[in-house]
């Protein structure tokens, strides 16, 4: 099994103690407590799978004696009537916990199928899609997770992850990319590729000029994408940001930019129908 970090148990502790803090009045009004079951992850809408884990580490929390087989992995495409897990063991537990794993299960499978047609859109081409810092506060770990298990790609986990001079910091240092590059240089690490967020052909030309390694090309319309290809031909990364949508990131890509990143992919996923039916 996957190891997790200590923030999703953490985050999964905040999730029951939502849930369940209070206890389930009505299971232990109707459910005798020596009564057993076992429960089905339901798959009810086309997708791909993610956060099997997730959902083991909840039933668990509730109860360490329940048991849980994954049918399924996460990354899988997956069609409605599938089974994808069980899990077996007292049936106030499977009860009590069911909301709770479902709730990540379905997030983290919505994010990760709606992914998977973003890069499904993108095969041909040479660009690679990115998620962003845009995801659920709490969620970021998870919801990542969901990206790459949708065959997307990882942009910075967060503030320290990667250096990324953007309008407002070029705004509040004098906006010279030339000097905000320099005076990143002087203190970051030496590992940490720097990128520089540009709207136009001469903030491209000036972060070139002055050595970023990736330039982040914000809301540019295509043409001016293509010319910023034909401009850098090779010599940095471009990534394309701003707007884009599963209508129009394969227009987007064939631009010849390196990469695509897509706040959509992680803050606009609508969740995957999934349901627990115990048997």
């Amino acid at each position: 099994m996957a190891c997790l970090p200590p923030s999703v148990h953490r985050l999964i502790e905040l999730a029951l103690e939502e849930d369940l803090g209070r206890g389930d009045v009505t299971s232990e009004a109707l459910i005798p407590p020596d009564r057993e079951a076992v429960g089905e992850v339901l798959v009810k809408a086309r997708g791909v799978i993610a956060g099997l884990e997730v959902a083991a580490a909840v039933f668990r929390a509730v109860d360490p004696t329940l048991a849980w087989e994954a049918l399924a992995r996460d990354g899988e495409a997956v069609s409605p009537g599938q089974v994808v897990a069980r899990v077996s063991g007292r049936a106030r537990s499977i009860l009590a916990a069911e909301r709770t794993a479902l709730n990540f299960l379905q997030r983290l499978s919505g994010i990760a199928t709606l992914t998977a047609r973003y890069v499904e859109a993108l095969r041909g081409t040479r660009a690679r899609l990115t998620d962003t810092r845009k995801t659920t506060p709490g969620w970021r770990y998870l919801e990542k997770m969901a990206v790459r298990a949708g065959g997307g790609h990882s942009h910075r986990l967060d503030l320290a992850g990667g250096i990324l001079i953007k309008d407002n910091h070029l705004a509040l240092s004098g906006n010279d990319i030339p000097a905000a590059i320099r005076a990143v240089r002087e203190q970051a690490p030496h590992t940490l590729r720097v990128e520089v967020e540009v709207t136009s052909l001469a903030g491209v030309e000036a972060a070139l000029a002055a050595g970023a390694e990736v330039i982040l090309l914000d809301n540019m319309s295509l043409e001016e994408m293509r010319r910023a290809v034909a401009l850098v031909s090779g010599r940095a990364l471009l990534e394309a940001s701003g707007g884009i949508t599963l209508e129009t990131v394969r227009a987007v890509a064939e631009t010849g930019v390196d990469l695509i990143s897509s706040g959509a992919i992680t803050h606009s996923a609508t969740a995957l129908d999934l349901s627990l039916e115990i048997r």
